[in-house]
């Protein structure tokens, strides 16, 4: 069994991806500092798997502790980096915090990887890095826009700095994945995103649907899009944790074309911001309290993407549509619900 550091391993995305390796015959080790992960991830992973994945909980930023890793694991054969900070407003308000995280990080582990031989790394990158696209769908060769955020130029620049360490180390193999929208939850309700005061439209809409909040707000009805709405490309994460076994895959096997290569994680299909409340009312049987309010400053009109390539080189394939993306999301909403309620009750 080979053996995979998955770093961010008890994050959203991280955390399924953990699933989707140990699924595929791998072993994995997580290190996650927790100051956004939580080990709730990794206990609902052990249920889901049945398998128990040690957690290092190391600061990347610390060169010394992250070497401790790879000196106790010398049997790592490959990287995938989730560790980062991704709120897009907290970016804005403290960019230094965004780019000491994100940046140190990302050299820290890169570093470690080229003194102990380690050559396979899978980044998680952004489709923000597209800035405003200005053709759809979005392929991977566009022109990458000024970023909205210093988030964003904290995943421009993480990629830049793969592509350069990549052209100068001769064994060493990167694939950089854009994602789109992540959503959704494991099918098992086990686990899913672990969010107390969310950004992201999803879980917004279960937490009103849940009673959490009073009501949603959609931002603008009056863009030049079908009902009026921003479009995004929504992407099922268990589909996205799947890509990265196989982008990791692509590179140990060596059927990678290139030593730093970009694959687009997206479904391939917008859906307006009404069409997803529309689509969770049906998977859940809510009527879901929202109101229409003015645009936010800073979206994006309309971005999806064009997939074609990691369909073709990766052999990935979309498992999961918005009714499994809604249904899973809602679920996963009810599972926490009726956690909180337990504790509550005890």
């Amino acid at each position: 069994m080979k053996k995979i550091l998955v770093t961010g391993g008890c994050g959203y995305i991280g955390g399924h991806t953990i699933v989707d390796l140990l699924e595929n015959g791998y072993s994995v080790i997580s290190v996650d500092d927790l100051s956004r992960g939580s080990l709730r991830m990794l206990q609902g992973i052990e249920k889901i798997t049945g398998k128990t994945v040690k957690n290092y909980r190391v600061n990347l930023c610390d060169l010394e502790d992250t070497e401790a890793i790879f000196i106790e694991n010398p049997d790592i054969a490959g990287i995938i980096h989730f560790a980062a900070y991704k709120s897009v407003p907290e970016s804005v308000q403290q960019p230094l915090k965004y780019f000491r995280n994100n940046i140190n990080s990302l050299v820290n582990l890169l570093q470690c990887a080229q003194t102990y031989g380690v050559n396979n790394f899978v980044f998680s990158s952004s489709c923000s890095v597209y800035g405003n696209p200005k053709e759809l769908p979005v392929k991977e060769t566009a022109p990458l826009g000024e970023p909205e955020s210093p988030y964003a130029r904290t995943k421009q620049m993480g990629e830049a700095i793969c592509r350069d360490f990549a052209a100068q180390n001769r064994n060493f193999n990167v694939s950089l994945l854009r994602y789109f929208n992540p959503v959704g939850a494991h099918p098992t309700a086990i686990i899913g995103e672990l969010q107390e005061k969310p950004e992201n439209l999803v879980p917004m809409i279960t937490q009103t649907a849940v009673g959490k909040r009073m009501e949603m707000m959609v931002f603008g009805n009056d863009y030049d899009t079908r009902d009026g709405s921003c479009v995004r490309d929504y992407v099922h994460v268990m589909d996205i944790a799947n890509a990265h076994t196989k982008a990791l895959e692509c590179i140990m096997e060596g059927r990678n074309k290139y030593k730093c290569d970009i694959y687009n994680l997206g479904t391939g299909n917008g859906v307006t911001v009404l069409e997803l409340i529309e689509a969770f009312e049906k998977a859940s049987g809510e009527k879901l309290n929202y109101k229409i309010g003015p645009r936010r400053p800073g979206d994006v009109v309309e971005v999806y993407a064009d997939n074609e390539k990691a369909r073709a080189v990766l052999g990935w394939q979309i498992k999961y549509g918005l009714h499994e993306m809604m249904d899973t999301a809602w679920r996963w909403e009810l599972t926490i619900k009726k956690e909180a309620e337990q504790i509550h009750l005890n």
